[in-house]
């Protein structure tokens, strides 16, 4: 690892996103911390220097690049670098946001987060107002953010967005946008080289820009490591993973084969003369089952939970099918509008036994709720931010087979 040119990264938390900004460089320390340890041990054993000797040489290179960060404090030990940078977010009587960096980032390697989901109260104004914001109005502070960092003189800008935004419409049927592609454009134009996401909702839109670079990552192992250790369940022969339609094949079929178990597939059939209301009145009028899930655990995987409605109807008709144990995993899980109290009603019938969750989007009530687990991937974009800001590959991130075998060998 480049010590020095970790005093060259800077972390702009938007309102939505402090939370998530946190936890992401807790994580960036703890890493840094460890692999000073395993540098100034390799070098003192190769050049024959106790470690405090080397420690100290290591602040002294920090320091003459970085003296604001490094200035003060002892010089033979560990010193963390101040990744978080000091912002301003105003909010005007008319709903105007303001975006003000209050320290020098000119030249540096900058990451903006930003939860675009996040429908908590977030402190503006110093924190002397709170407000709820809508995906619209998280999606304004982040231009503004973009356009504050680059008019700070910025190096290359980099948006870590857990949830991309508008990522739902990326087809075009008819006289309709392709908003998805849009949004991106818009801060492509802004000035961004780089969005960090998880589980984008298509593949499509990475194709969608003209120079920026999206990192799509994924928590399949950070899932499958939580699947594992919930109690009482056992991955034998009764076990098997069903794709709840036909757009999540590709992503069961991985778990599948992660697991190596069975797959088998949910269709439903949609009458699209009904307009979906809700999370119980929707436009599925038939599901059909390929594969047997009778007296077995079953376990499905999707990117995305709204409402809910189309994951409760599938829990419903398995359960009629004669499933055991139902378990779903959510990568981005918004629980929109009244969903949680429609979860708490179906786990009290019985429809399901957990709902395995990330916290890529920030969430309170759910987090109380016995059937959720929340899985941690805050982990997982600091070893990305790491590896970008390092020039370093991100195949073993991205593609993350390897260490699920390698989970499974320690089991």
């Amino acid at each position: 690892m480049n010590y020095s040119s970790l005093t060259n990264l800077a972390v702009v938390a938007c309102p939505g996103g402090e939370v998530f900004a946190d936890e992401v460089i807790l994580h960036l320390e703890a890493g840094h911390l460890r692999n000073f340890e395993l540098m100034t041990g390799e070098l003192a054993a190769r050049y024959n220097l106790d470690t405090h000797t080397v420690a100290e040489r290591i602040n002294f290179i920090n320091h003459a690049l970085s003296p604001v960060q490094y200035g003060s404090g002892k010089t033979d030990g560990f010193k963390t670098p101040r990744f978080k940078t000091a912002a301003r977010f105003s909010l005007f009587s008319n709903g105007e946001v303001k975006a003000e960096i209050l320290e020098s980032i000119r030249g540096k390697d900058t990451y903006i987060v930003q939860d675009v989901e996040n429908h908590y109260p977030v402190p503006f104004n110093e924190g002397k107002v709170r407000q709820v914001l809508s995906v619209n109005d998280h999606l304004m502070t982040t231009f503004v953010t973009v356009d504050a960092v680059r008019q700070a003189g910025a190096g290359q800008v980099t948006l870590v967005m857990p949830i991309y935004p508008y990522s739902r419409q990326h087809k075009k049927k008819g006289r309709e946008g392709l908003t998805a592609s849009r949004v991106g454009k818009i801060l492509e134009s802004l000035g961004v080289n780089r969005i960090i996401t998880l589980d984008i909702h298509s593949r499509e839109i990475v194709n969608a820009f003209n120079c920026l670079r999206l990192e799509n990552l994924h928590a399949s192992y950070q899932i499958i490591r939580s699947l594992a250790r919930l109690p009482g369940l056992v991955l034998n022969d009764d076990f098997v993973v069903v794709s709840p339609d036909t757009g999540a094949v590709d992503r069961n079929k991985f778990y599948a084969t992660a697991l190596k178990k069975p797959l088998a597939l949910l269709y439903k059939e949609r009458d699209y003369s009904r307009v979906s209301k809700d999370a119980l009145e929707n436009n599925i009028c038939e599901i059909k089952l390929l594969g047997n899930v009778k007296g077995k655990t079953v376990f499905m995987a999707d990117d995305m939970l709204g409402t809910g409605g189309t994951l409760l109807k599938a829990m419903q008709f398995l359960k009629e099918q004669g499933a055991g144990k139902v378990i779903a995993a959510i990568s981005l899980p918004l629980f929109s509008g009244e969903a949680i109290s429609y979860f708490d009603a179906a786990y009290k019938a019985g429809l399901f036994y957990r709902i395995i969750g990330t916290n890529a989007i920030y969430h309170e009530a759910v987090l109380q709720r016995e059937w959720y687990i929340t899985v941690n991937i805050t982990k997982l974009f600091a070893q990305t931010i790491c590896r970008l800001h390092q020039g370093l590959s991100l195949s073993s991130l991205l593609d993350n087979r390897d260490a699920i075998i390698k989970l499974f060998a320690e089991t």
